[in-house]
């Protein structure tokens, strides 16, 4: 690699744990050391006077002792762990020191005598090396096997032995000679020195470890107690003995010992770095190799015997029996430890073969790609998977550079993912022994055919290079591209859907997460056109979903043909189309692109060789000019999206095939009509409707044949208002379904207590009909309704009429047919109300299952005075004749009306010629009487004469109706608004009820 030797060289990172304490602990090592060197130089100069050389060689010894004592004794009992048994030893033995140099001051420097031969202070000095030796023997670290036990008592004693001879023929055999008359002075004489040869010996030949982590901690205390040693062994010499004095430069070593043992437990310490186990380990222990000082321990002891034997014969002396027991015994061990480092190195070679050989099968047998490169980037070995997935040969990879292979837009990137793996390598090394970190790295690699393949790999430190494990994840790349298209493109047609639409269009508001920038600038035309084609259901439902899909695909390639090329264009689902216009354009410009495309849209479709037709509602929105930088995109592009929707449906209900733009007013009646929504679903729940009944009467003999349920709205004033507006609003939205419901409920149950209470001779039930919409009949569980209610009422089903007010669509013919019929063999009578008034009548009954026909009030209200109005309503009477319909007039206000529909052939009818809609009070004592006197006009003296008779019967003026009926602004109810005159109004406008 180009730059990866920069990487690798890179020093730990400055605020890294491990980099901050390593130089915060510089400074007490430096203090310690400057200590050392300054009671060196000032034993060497005899501390300028000889009573301070006697404090110092005596007190000074003693306080860095019990400095030792105290450091060790309080980390062992503050810190604990498994090394706290070691430390408290080492305390212990360091309190034995302070001991025995404080006694020997209390002789020398305050009683001013010399140390008694059997003064505490040499049984205190004796008791050090055990207490030592205990301490080092809990650091040790222990074999796990019977031949490392073999091995370590013979390195125990390949060093003792080697340092007894040596020290034996150096002095311990003078020593044992002058003092032979004395065993306990020689026992005391040899005790020091074999003590420290195996205070040494363990130091030299056993391997120690931290189980806290801290290693500096226990290093530190082995030098310390090798210098004391040194010293002690130089002080057993009987020439440096006889000569010493207390504060002389042999006092130095073991002040510094003593120093560096009392600074060994707050050492800094230093994390070492995780191991690297072989793969294969599995997370066995991995067995222990032998360092190269441990292993040339055997022979520098066997080294330093041989020493001690060439000095006593080069020196003329004559061989102790001793010396050569010692030696000889030093030699057999040797021979015994060859043999047994002998066995292991084969049963290591053998293990090392066997991994070897497990490890050449993992890699040649894997599927993925193993790589190593070194410091430069140059590949020193490639495993054979290279030729199944790169297609290149191992040996040609081998000695080229890894990023020669790379794409050169990957490059980059893959160095930046390797530095970022070396940091964390860098802030790890000398760590808690953790994994080391490893990176995951994703770039295109050059194959054998020279194609481009996606390789996913995992990077990993590997001594001063890079191991490398690749594996082909084409296939993977690609399926997630497919994904991430799918989620954001319509199946059918490849356009974008709603999702991508959306961030497209905050992305041009100004957003930050869309696919695209904005475009144009600031002051540039953001505009949103909802499209929905007309009569597609109708195509769907007759000539087949396949054709409808097909038609779909055909629609969007018109769509994307029409538009510009920076424009979007969008499916929503189902026949709904949205395109996003970018750029500096006038809203005339967007309008005629609209236009273009409706015209596009409305074009002939030729599909299986048929030609199809549908047409467009196209609604235009256009974003804010002056949209703030800071204000929220996601609640902007939520906002330009539901204008753009509105004025599409305001489109379709225009008309449908029309462009329309969104205004404020739009907003404006959308909240309005929202508000009115909850004040209908308030009002029913309140119970501020109120149901009354308009009779329906026989033409020829003037009996009432059922009556009409109609809502009215009661005031706060107790006024009963016609609730025009509700009632439009009562079609559309749950409130509407909420409405019909209520009213299904009230007639019933009204129409069942009324059939019980008239349940007379020569009272007969009326049945009661209520208006529905196509929509409201269909409303799920609306079947279920009217069947529950008719069950917990006890009202026969004969006794209840539907009026369907409205057909609804064609597309709906066939779900409202199911309804009606379902009912109709349930007993219920349905009617069609309103004939002649909108489009869609005709059709409905030929489709639909209907028992009667009720003539709209548009037919009637000139069928008196207008010819044609009389031609078109004597054709549709015939019509419902011809099917054997009831045939039923709405808007009988007048008696001349009733004249011309009875020459008509009408069979009954209903308005103020009869009645206005009654109470219930009213409209019981209207059916009490059975039958209304049929209205002639006031013409004629009959007629003068029956109203005239009428009012003597009811008290001299006419019975007023149910109730007022008080008008206001905006109500739409035609036989309320109008103005009617005649023998049946009464003087405020109220009609009245002639007696039977």
């Amino acid at each position: 690699m180009n730059s990866t030797d920069a990487v690798l060289a890179a020093p730990p990172p400055p605020g890294t744990w491990a980099g901050g304490f390593a130089r915060s602990g510089r400074l007490p090592g430096a203090l310690v050391a400057l200590l050392c060197l300054g009671f060196a130089l000032g034993a060497a100069l005899g501390w300028g006077s000889p009573g301070l050389a006697l404090f110092m060689g005596d007190f000074g010894l003693a306080g860095a002792a019990l400095a030792a004592a105290l450091s060790c004794l309080l980390y062992g009992c503050t810190v604990g762990g498994p090394t706290r048994p070691a430390w408290l030893l080492f305390g212990l033995s360091s309190s034995m020191v302070a001991f025995g140099n404080g006694t020997w001051g209390w002789y020398e420097v305050v009683l001013r005598t010399p140390l008694p031969e059997d003064s505490p202070a040499e049984y205190a000095f004796l008791l050090f090396a055990p207490l030592a030796i205990t301490g080092l023997m809990v650091l040790a670290q222990r074999p796990r096997t019977a031949a490392g036990w073999l091995c370590l008592l013979l390195d125990g004693w390949l060093v003792a032995g080697s340092l007894f001879t040596l020290s034996w023929s150096l002095a311990l055999g003078r020593v044992a000679a002058g003092e032979g008359d004395d065993p306990l002075r020689l026992a005391l004489g040899l005790a020091y020195p074999v003590l420290d040869i195996l205070l040494v010996s363990l130091v030299v030949g056993l391997r120690f470890r931290s189980r806290d982590g801290n290693r500096a901690a226990v290093h530190t205390a082995m030098v310390g107690l090798a210098v004391t040693v040194v010293c002690d062994a130089l002080f057993t010499s009987p020439e440096l003995r006889s000569s010493y004095h207390s504060g002389e430069l042999l006092d130095a070593g073991w002040f510094a010992g003593s120093v560096l043992l009392a600074w060994a437990p707050w050492s800094p310490r230093r994390r070492r770095r995780p191991s690297r186990e072989h793969p294969s380990a599995g997370g066995a222990p991995r067995r222990r190799v032998a360092s190269t000082f441990s292993a040339l321990t055997p022979y520098a002891a066997a080294a330093v015997c041989t020493a001690g034997i060439l000095y006593n014969a080069l020196g003329g002396r004559p061989l102790d029996r001793v010396v050569i027991a010692a030696a000889c015994t030093v030699g057999l061990a040797l021979i015994l430890r060859q043999g047994v480092m002998l066995l292991d190195n084969l049963s290591l070679a053998q293990e090392l073969a066997h991994k070897e050989a497990h490890f050449r099968s993992l890699v040649q047998g894997s599927s993925d790609v193993i790589m190593i490169a070194g410091a430069n980037g140059v590949l020193s070995y490639v495993s054979p998977a290279a030729l199944g997935v790169y297609g290149r040969d191992p040996e040609e990879l081998v000695g080229g550079n890894l990023l020669n292979l790379v794409h050169p837009d990957d490059v980059d990137r893959v160095l930046m993912e390797v530095r970022r793996l070396l940091a964390k390598n860098h802030g790890r090394r000398g760590a808690d022994g953790g994994s080391e970190p490893s990176a995951r790295v994703e770039c295109r690699v050059r194959s054998g055919g020279g194609e481009w393949l996606h390789v996913e790999s995992t990077v990993n430190r590997y001594r001063d290079g890079l191991i490398l494990n690749s594996r082909d994840v084409t296939e993977r790349v690609i399926l997630q591209a497919q994904l991430q298209h799918n989620a954001f493109h319509d199946p059918l047609t490849d356009l974008p859907n709603r999702a991508l639409f959306t961030q497209r269009v905050r992305a041009a508001l100004g957003g930050t997460d869309g696919a695209r920038p904005h475009p144009g600038g600031d002051d540039a035309t953001v505009a949103v056109l909802f499209l929905d084609l007309d009569g597609f259901k109708a195509v769907n439902d007759t000539a087949g979903h396949q054709v409808g899909d097909e038609l779909l695909v055909q629609a969007a390639r018109r769509l994307q043909g029409a538009v510009r090329s920076g424009d979007t264009v969008a499916r929503f689902g189902g026949d709904e189309f949205a395109a996003l216009v970018c750029g500096r354009l006038g809203r005339s410009q967007v309008h005629e692109l609209a236009e273009r495309l409706r015209s596009a849209l409305s074009q002939p479709y030729w599909i299986g060789g048929a030609e199809l037709g549908v047409a467009a509602s196209i609604g235009i929105a256009f974003g804010p000019r002056d949209h703030a930088p800071d204000a929220d995109p996601k609640a902007a592009t939520d906002e330009l999206m539901r204008n753009a929707d509105l004025a599409m449906y305001r489109a379709k209900s225009q008309g449908k095939g029309r462009v329309v733009l969104y205004t404020p007013a739009m907003r404006a009646e959308l909240d309005r009509r929202t508000e009115l929504e909850e004040r209908l679903r308030l009002a029913v729940r309140e119970g501020s409707f109120t149901l009354l009944h308009q009779p329906v009467v026989d033409l020829t003999t003037g009996a009432v044949t059922s009556v009409e349920a109609q809502a009215r709205w009661r005031s706060a004033q107790g006024l009963l208002l016609t609730p025009a507006e509700f009632l439009r609003t009562a079609e559309q939205g749950d409130a509407a379904t909420r409405f019909a419901r209520w009213m299904l409920q009230e007639a019933v149950t009204t129409a069942a207590a009324r059939r019980n209470a008239l349940a007379r001779p020569r009272s007969v039930p009326v049945p009661v009909s209520v208006r529905l919409t196509a929509e409201r009949l269909c409303a799920p569980g609306m079947y279920e309704t009217i069947v529950t209610i008719l069950r917990e009422t006890g009202l026969p089903a004969e006794h209840l009429v539907i009026e369907l007010a409205r057909t609804g669509p064609d597309a709906a013919a066939d779900e409202l047919g199911r309804r009606l019929a379902a009912l109709r063999r349930h007993g219920v009578s349905t009617a069609v109300a309103g004939f002649g008034a909108g489009s869609g009548s005709l059709g409905a009954l030929a489709r639909l299952p209907f028992d009667a026909l009720k003539l709209d009030r548009s037919l009637v209200q000139d069928v008196a005075d207008s010819a044609l109005t009389r031609a078109l309503a004597g054709h549709a009477l015939r019509l419902g004749r011809d099917l054997g319909l009831v045939t039923v007039a709405e808007g009988v206000d007048q008696p001349r009306q009733v004249a011309t529909l009875q020459e008509l052939g009408c069979r009954q009818g209903q308005g103020l010629a009869f009645a206005q809609p009654l109470d219930e009070h009213r409209l019981r004592r209207a059916l009490a009487r059975r039958v209304y006197p049929l209205p002639r006009p006031m013409g004629t003296l009959s007629a003068r004469r029956a109203y005239l008779s009428a009012d003597t019967r009811s008290g001299g003026r006419p019975e007023p109706g149910p109730g007022r009926v008080v008008h206001h602004h905006g109500a739409s109810d035609l036989p309320e608004r109008r103005a009617v005159t005649g023998p049946f109004t009464g003087p405020h406008g109220e009609t009245s009820v002639p007696p039977a």
